[in-house]
Order: C-alpha cells, then structure tokens, then sequence
C-alpha cells in the first residue's frame, strides 16, 4: 500500500503543480481578453489586437500544457478564460467586419465557444448603446439586428446542462435582447418627433420673420 499511495503522490504532485501554472495562465488569458475589449470599446483597434494575440498565445500555450490532462483542462476556470477570450475576439472581428473564427480555429473547446458567444451579445450591446450616445440610430438599429441573428443562433442549442450549461447563457441573452429593442425603440421615436419639430420650425420661421418685418 506505501508504494501505491507513492506512485498516487507523484500524480497528484505534478497535478497540482500543473493546475497553479494553469491558473496563472488562465487568469493572463482573462485580463488580456478584458483589456482586448476595453480597447475595441474605445476604437483603439491596435492595441485590442496585441493584446488578442497576447491572450491567443497563452490559450495555446494552456492547451498544450494540459493536454495529457483532461481532468484539469475541462474545469470551470479554464472554461471561464475560454470564454473570455472567445467574446473578445468575436467583439473585435465583429467591428472590424471580419467573419468570425470557429473553434477549431482558436482552439478552444465547442462548449467554451458557445458560451462565450452568450457573453459576446452583451459586448454587442455596450456597442450599441456607445452608438446611441452618439446619436448614431442607423448604425445602433443594423447592430440590434445582428444582435438578433446571433442570438437566434445561440438558441439552436438545446442540450442537457451536463453536456453544455447554456440555457443560463440564452436566457441572460433573451433579457438583453428585450432590453436593446425597448432601447431602440425610444430612440427611434425620439429621432422622429425631433425630425417633426424641426420641419414645424421650419415652417414657422419665415413666417415669424415675416410677421417681425410687418
């Protein structure tokens, strides 16, 4: 029995030392992926990919590292950095009118990938709401309908929660949604009646003009 519980300490030794150097990385992956969409937010697309590729390099690197060790790479804060990275990189292909990369092409797992893509639609509305701040209704009204196509998508995923936990993801998106239409929806409304006074004092102008020369 000593040398069996020998032989299990080895494996556990290098585990643990595996999942510190795990966490490390994952917790680089989550600030790098944050500041990837801090940067796409203020349009400094330059730094947003440096610090993308940043973030790519240690989800590689995480793969390689665990890959003998799937116990510790389908955990939660693995998933966790996986979803981060996914959102930041869909966010800026998205503004950057790139299509958007599949999960073999980060690398990360299909789980992984479909909830960072719940997280990526409430990225897409700060970046509607950013368009509505600057009085930009067209360009808010083209990125709601995107927000739905994606979400739509996101929908098609109907699995146990055992498999993928997404039902939570589909149903945060589905509020967001309802949020963004309502949104849409005053300021459209708003524009219009903006529009309406503005042809009314148009209107009324000369004729006050007029009045002021009589």
């Amino acid at each position: 029995m000593e040398e069996i519980i020998k032989e299990i300490r080895a494996v556990l030794d290098e585990k643990d030392e595996l999942r510190e150097e795990a966490l490390k990385l994952t917790r680089e992956i989550v600030r790098l992926s944050g500041d990837t969409v801090k940067a796409v937010h203020r349009g400094d697309f330059d730094s947003a990919q440096k610090r993308l590729d940043e973030a790519g390099k240690r989800v590689e690197e995480l793969r390689k590292k665990l890959a003998r060790h799937p116990d510790l790479y389908y955990t939660g804060y693995v998933q966790s950095a996986h979803q981060e990275y996914v959102e930041a990189t869909l966010l800026l292909h998205y503004v950057q009118g790139k299509p958007f990369p599949g999960p073999g092409e980060l690398g990360v797992p299909e789980a992984d990938y479909a909830l960072g893509v719940g997280d990526f639609i409430g990225e897409l509305r700060r970046y509607f709401l950013r368009l509505l701040i600057d009085g930009d209704v067209e360009s808010a009204e083209r990125v709601y309908g995107d927000m739905e196509e994606v979400y739509n998508a996101l929908m098609e995923l109907e699995y146990p929660k055992g498999l993928v936990n997404v039902r939570g993801k589909q149903d945060q998106a589905r509020h967001i949604i309802e949020r963004t239409l309502e949104d849409l929806t005053r300021a459209k409304l708003s524009k219009a009646l903006e529009e309406k006074l503005g042809k009314v004092l148009g209107v009324l102008s000369p004729e006050v003009d007029r009045g002021n020369e009589g």
